[in-house]
């Protein structure tokens, strides 16, 4: 039989391109598949409708006095669909989404209804979730843990725990997670970070999600990715926008609806498909093989005039009118009109665990703290040794007690400052998508830092402490050591306090330069047997170390301690008697507990401080938004200049 080994290359070469071919329908039947499956699992809502109607948004400029962002502009955006927000850079695309999710509201006007109602900004968060553009997750826990953590402060005790382990396999398997289930949140891929901020957010299956440029930085399979799950999220039921920059032709057809935003007007909304013949509409062909979304954004962006964007204005407002939605009755549906809280005592338990859990895996730091304090011990304790029993040296160990407070006021304030702002970032974007309120947060934030500080502060007095020849007395030591520990406490306060405003480069800079103003009024007056006057008194009272140094002094030398030995080749010993240090000083034996009050209060005034400085980041009042505007207003007037 004759055999032809050019047929059979060709057959071959048939049969790998059928092969081929099946492989391509099979992918695009499973991501079909995997578009129309719903999340079976998850707590039905009531679909959501949103309609905004002359959207108009300002902000203060320098001498110009305000720039007009947003100019009266309407949409609709309806559930079951994916709507792309596009336009050039400035458009005011991101604008708009901050002002829907409710982000931003000073300097908006307009109407926004939700299901043909006016929106109830408080019960419209409750209903939403805002996905930023720069991904921020809690560090040093897993995908799994970091899922299960969601899930115990979105849905509480009430949801058993075995539903709640179901609920977070169908969303990790739906969104391709399940592999990176056991991957430390760090070492996740840009793909990977931006599924896990969705994930995070469909564990109590809101009904409106919001994201900000939800493909920046991410490859092209990433983005294709990205794409397919929020349309398959959107089909379940929900609403999705986002703004987008320039997605490719094939991710730009899989949107439902296209809202285009230039020059904080709308130039056109409808169909993703319905762009083309819309432009050539207004007289601006699409070239056959250019990308859609690229030509779209290159009309309205002016490059090809501006009559074509004059002229797309036009025939929006002509031809493609709003039509109202119809208010939507809650007691025939089945969803839940909106989406309860846990309660406080569960909130505060998940966030205890995780702080508990992310300090027990940040061993590294851990171990750096810990090797900082015993290198500082040897160093103070090689310095000031033996002189607490010295009365020739009772001076220098005042210069002790004073280094000690220094010792604690530098070590808990200064790693404070460099990763707390970090974590407002976190806390502000947990709290506005209600994962928790502020109170649970702030308890366990105060309980878990108590013990680290102990236990650091322990290793550091219990080297100095013998090193350096202080009363090896029970009572002396334990007063000693509880004003050294208030004083730590009260060190990492005030970096909690300055991390909670400002950023880390002007955290660093302002804790360690306000703290030396309360070094040098504590010390003033000592050794002075004329009184000070009034105002330099309050001054000198003003300061916490005052309270520290008066309460570790005490602790050594007050409560009838005996008389001190002094070396043979002193001829003359000033403070053999510790008595004597005492009313130098102008300290009383009897001012230990005072001081020990004072700087409980002192703690407990700091502490009340962060929470309205941390209350004033997440929900600011008529006169932090006040100072915003001025800050806004001098920054504008110097960058004029």
């Amino acid at each position: 039989m004759d055999s032809n080994p050019d047929a059979g290359s060709e057959g071959s070469e048939m049969v790998k391109v059928n092969l081929l071919q099946d492989d391509i329908e099979a992918r695009v039947a499973m991501r079909a598949k995997i578009s129309s499956t719903p999340f079976t699992r998850l707590t039905k809502r009531q679909p959501i409708d949103i309609e905004f109607s002359d959207l108009t948004y300002t902000i203060p400029t320098g001498r110009k006095g305000s720039k007009l962002i947003l100019r009266g502009i309407s949409g609709q955006f309806r559930s079951g669909e994916l709507t792309a927000i596009m336009g050039p850079s400035g458009a005011g695309k991101s604008t708009l989404l901050n002002i829907l999710a409710g982000y931003k509201h000073v300097g908006a006007s307009g109407q926004i209804n939700i299901n043909g109602e006016p929106r109830n900004i408080r019960k419209f968060k409750k209903m939403s979730c805002y996905i930023m553009q720069d991904d921020l997750h809690q560090p040093q826990i897993t995908v799994h843990e970091a899922m299960c953590f969601a899930a115990d402060l979105k849905l509480g005790s009430k949801v058993e725990r075995r539903e709640k382990l179901s609920t977070i396999d169908e969303i990790l398997e739906t969104l391709r997670l399940t592999k990176a289930k056991d991957t430390v949140t760090e070492r996740l891929s840009g793909g990977e970070m931006k599924r896990l901020s969705i994930a995070l957010e469909l564990v109590n299956n809101p009904p409106v999600i919001f994201l900000d440029e939800p493909t920046t930085g991410l490859d092209d399979l990433s983005t294709v990715q990205c794409i397919d799950l929020l349309r398959s999220v959107a089909c379940g039921g929900r609403t999705v926008i986002c703004s987008i920059h320039t997605p490719s032709a094939s991710n730009f057809a899989k949107f439902h609806q296209v809202y285009v935003v230039a020059a904080g007007q709308c130039v056109y909304r409808g169909l993703a498909n319905g762009v083309v013949p819309f432009l050539r509409h207004v007289g601006a062909d699409c070239p056959k093989h250019y990308n859609p979304a690229d030509f779209v954004i290159e009309v309205s962006s002016g490059e090809y005039g501006a009559e074509y964007v004059e002229r797309m204005m036009n025939l929006v407002e002509a031809q493609m009118p709003i039509d109202p939605i119809a208010r939507k009755t809650i007691k025939d549906t089945q969803f839940q009109d909106e989406i309860d809280r846990t309660t406080w005592w569960d909130q505060f338990s998940a966030l205890s665990r995780r702080l508990m859990l992310q300090f027990y895996r940040n061993r590294n730091y851990m171990y750096l703290k810990i090797s900082l304090h015993i290198f500082l011990g040897f160093i103070v304790g090689g310095i000031f040794i033996n002189i607490g029993t010295d009365g020739s040296k009772t001076l220098f160990n005042f210069g002790f007690c004073f280094c000690c407070l220094v010792v604690f006021l530098y070590l808990p304030m200064l790693p404070v400052l460099m990763h707390f702002p970090m974590e407002v970032r976190l806390l502000k974007r947990e709290h506005f998508n209600r994962w928790y309120d502020l109170g649970p947060y702030f308890f366990a934030k105060t309980l878990s830092t108590i013990p680290p500080q102990i236990f650091l502060g322990t290793i550091y007095l219990s080297m100095v402490y013998p090193i350096t020849g202080q009363p090896l007395e029970a009572w002396r030591a334990a007063r000693f050591f509880s004003i050294c520990y208030l004083c730590s406490l009260i060190g990492e306060s005030i970096g909690l306090a300055i991390g909670s405003t400002l950023s880390i480069v002007n955290g660093m800079f302002v804790g360690p330069a306000s703290s030396v103003p309360l070094m040098l009024v504590s010390i003033q007056g000592m050794g002075n047997p004329e009184p000070l006057p009034l105002y330099r008194t309050l001054v000198m009272y003003s300061s916490y170390i005052r309270y520290g140094l008066e309460g570790l002094i005490i602790s050594a030398y007050g409560e009838g301690r005996r008389k001190l030995s002094c070396p043979p080749e002193e001829d003359y010993c000033q403070y053999r008697y510790p008595i004597a240090l005492l009313k130098v000083m102008g300290m009383e034996e009897n001012m230990f507990w005072r001081d020990f009050i004072a700087l409980v209060g002192i703690n407990i005034i700091l502490k009340a401080v962060i929470f309205y400085l941390l209350r004033q980041r997440l929900r600011p009042n008529k006169t932090f938004q006040a100072l915003r505007v001025i800050g806004g207003f001098v920054k504008g007037y110097i960058s004029l200049k």
